[in-house]
């Protein structure tokens, strides 16, 4: 998604407006599927089962969770917002 020094600030912010925009619109799907579409772009991933949005639109938290573990498969920590020290991932 973010490069690993913006992604310490940045998630924090895009977290924010996510929830702001679920909140007033029921449509924060519209905002995260640009990240799955960006995610997947940066690490070569297949656009698989169909379109980026589509997928977020029918199961956003099935969406949200594969993005999540797919982080953590290459060594971020989420809670941190950074890629863990103990667990670089090089590929």
């Amino acid at each position: 998604m973010c490069d690993v020094h913006i992604m310490q600030t940045a998630c924090g912010v895009h977290g924010t407006l996510y929830a702001i925009i679920e909140a007033l619109t029921c449509c924060g799907c519209l905002y995260s599927c640009a990240y799955r579409t960006k995610m997947r772009s940066q690490y070569g991933l297949k656009e698989s089962p169909c379109n980026d949005c589509l997928v977020h639109f029918c199961c956003e938290r099935c969406a949200l969770c594969q993005e999540y573990r797919e982080l953590k498969h290459r060594g971020f920590d989420i809670s941190i917002g950074e890629r863990s020290k103990s667990n670089a991932y090089i590929g």
